[in-house]
This record gives C-alpha cells, structure tokens and sequence, in this order.
C-alpha cells in the first residue's frame, strides 16, 4: 500500500512539474480591451494568401480588334428578311469543328479564324449561294467568347501565390486586399482585353484559422484548425469541435495570442466556462482572432492516473511473468512429487 501511494505521489509531482497544477492565470497579460462577446472588434482589410477561393466575374470583356472568333465562342446573328416562317435571329455557339450550326433549313457554316465582319460576309454568301436568299443582309456581333470562361468563376489561390486566369496566364494576389487584386488582375488583362473590369470576392476563406487545442490527459493531444470568418469567440470555437473532451477542466481553458509579428509578450487570457456556459457571462468569452490557440487542459488527476498506469504497467507483466513462472515450477514440482509417491508404493 505504502509502495502504491509513493508511486501516485511521483506521477502527481510529474504531472505538477508537466504544468498540470498550475493555470496560464500566473502570468496573464491583463489588457482590458482585449475584444469579446458584445463587444467585438472588425478585422483589418483581409490579405488573400493560399489557399484561399477567390469569386471572379467578368464585368466587361473585350477582346482587343481585330478578334478572330474561335470555338466556343457564341455569335449573334440576325436575319431580317429569312424565309417565311422560318426566322433566324439568335446567338449561335462555334461548335469546336469551327461551324455554327443555324437549323436543318440553313445548315452548317464555317467560321472558325473570321473576323466578325468577315463573318458576316460568309454569312451573307451562304444564305444567297446555298439558301437563295438574293436580299441577305446579315447582322452579327460577338456575344460572347471563350475568354470569358477562363476569367470568370472561381478560382484557387496557388502554392505560388498565384491564381490561374487560362489563356491569359497567371496573376500574383498573395498578400494582396480584394481592391488591390482586383487592380492586379485588371492590369494583368490589358494586354488581351479593352479596358477589362472584373470583379474580386473571397469565395472560401482557407488561409486565417485559429485552433482549438485540447489535452488528451496523458494520451497526447488533439489540434483542430478552424477557418476565422470574424466574428468567432471561445464559446464558438469549442463547439465547432462538440464542446468539451470527457477529459477537459473546465477551471483550466486559456486563450494563447501570439503578439504581432513576434515584437512584445505573447497574451495569455483565462477562460471561465462554468460563467460562459452557466451564467451567460460575457467576459471571458473573447473574441478568437486568426492564429489564437484555445488550449482546454485536461484534469490534472486524470494525468496523473495515466501517468501512474504507464508507470506501474511495465512492473505488472513482470510480475506476472514471475507469477506464473512459479506456479508453473510448484505443478510440475507436484506432478513430480506424486508420481515418486506412485512409484514407491
């Protein structure tokens, strides 16, 4: 017995030397504007980085002249004065052998590398030539063309920075605001395009998380990054991973903030749960800010049991190994024993 409690004060005095015993409240930062539920701060202008989603649509776009349709663009056509009940007026995709099919009435016709005037000369001629059509006048104008497909959508925020536009190559937006890439990109699409406008949004913000990070109580511990939309406070982060582990004290929850770009004291702010959670009470309930660490410790004589287990499992199986050593040696001494016994009578 005394052995066992020896060994339990050795696991607790690890576990206290582990930092078990003690709470982050030792060597709080006390700031009292630090931001939290009711009184939240807005975040500075966001900087894309990878890998973020950014939402790109093509406001205005058009190609510089002359532009050679090409296919999958889309045309449109008008033919005021086509065959009697049979109107043709529309838009028309370049199907991708060149052709753009008008109705089994008028058929296929190339113009794949045309112009758009040129296309309408083409035109002009097939409906007098094929159709018979003498007075053909044939409006067409570009509707839409294939460039449009590579700009407009989403698009993912590169490794390199960088995000992919198709024909028109790539673009650097890596710590960038939505203004300034916004402008990146339209200076990039001067070279193709007459005076191109877009516009730029953040579809899925990927690269400002902060975690949650709980002990497992002995058995390791569990992080979880959680992308930061804003708005997110302690309370908010702790149920994005279900709330507290089995394990968890709820007397030992901090809030670690690393300082700006590494100048100053790191902020460690204390969390009270049980007024979070009971009593709806708002001043520990601090807002998370992109790269918080929301450590949940775990009990400190749960630790400490683990720890004990760990220390103690080695010595049981070798104590069993002892054991059962022994008794095998006392039944083969026995078996021995009587079988002399046996034998002398």
């Amino acid at each position: 017995m005394r052995t066992l409690l020896a060994l339990f004060s050795i696991a607790l005095i690890s576990c206290t030397n582990l930092g078990c015993q003690s709470t982050p409240c030792d060597n709080v930062t006390c700031v009292p504007d630090v931001p939290r539920e009711l009184s939240m701060v807005t975040h500075p202008p966001y900087t894309i980085a990878a890998p973020d989603i950014l939402l790109i649509d093509a406001i205005r776009v058009v190609p510089i002249p002359p532009y050679k349709l090409s296919p999958l663009d889309t045309v449109s056509i008008n033919v005021p004065k086509a065959l009697p009940d049979q109107p043709l007026q529309g838009i028309f995709p370049i199907d991708p052998d060149g052709t753009v099919n008008l109705g089994p009435t008028y058929g296929k016709v190339s113009l794949v590398d045309k112009t758009v005037e040129e296309a309408r000369e083409v035109l002009e001629k097939h409906m007098k030539d094929v159709v018979g059509l003498t007075d053909s006048k044939v409006t067409v104008a570009l509707a839409q063309f294939r460039g449009m497909q590579q700009i407009k959508g989403d698009h993912l925020v590169r490794p390199d920075g960088t995000v992919g536009l198709g024909l028109y190559g790539s673009v650097y937006v890596a710590g960038l605001t939505l203004e300034q890439a916004k402008l990146a990109i339209e200076t990039h699409l001067t070279k193709y395009l007459q005076k191109p406008e877009i516009s730029v949004d953040i579809f899925s913000y990927n690269s400002k998380v902060f975690y949650v990070i709980t002990d497992g109580g002995g058995f390791g511990e569990q992080v979880y990054p959680i992308p930061s939309t804003g708005n997110e406070t302690v309370l908010d982060a702790l149920g994005k991973i279900g709330g507290l582990p089995a394990v968890a004290s709820k007397r030992r929850i901090w809030v670690a903030r690393p300082a700006p770009s590494g100048h100053g004291p790191d902020q460690t702010l204390a969390v009270n749960w049980e007024a979070i959670a009971m009593g709806a009470n708002t001043t520990t309930n601090y807002q998370v800010l992109p790269g918080d660490r929301v450590y949940v410790m775990a009990e400190p004589l749960i630790t400490a049991d683990t720890l004990l287990a760990r220390f103690l499992a080695p010595w049981e199986r070798i104590m069993g190994f002892s054991l059962l050593g022994n008794s095998v040696v006392r039944g083969l001494s026995g078996q021995n024993q009587g079988g002399f016994n046996n034998g002398g009578f």
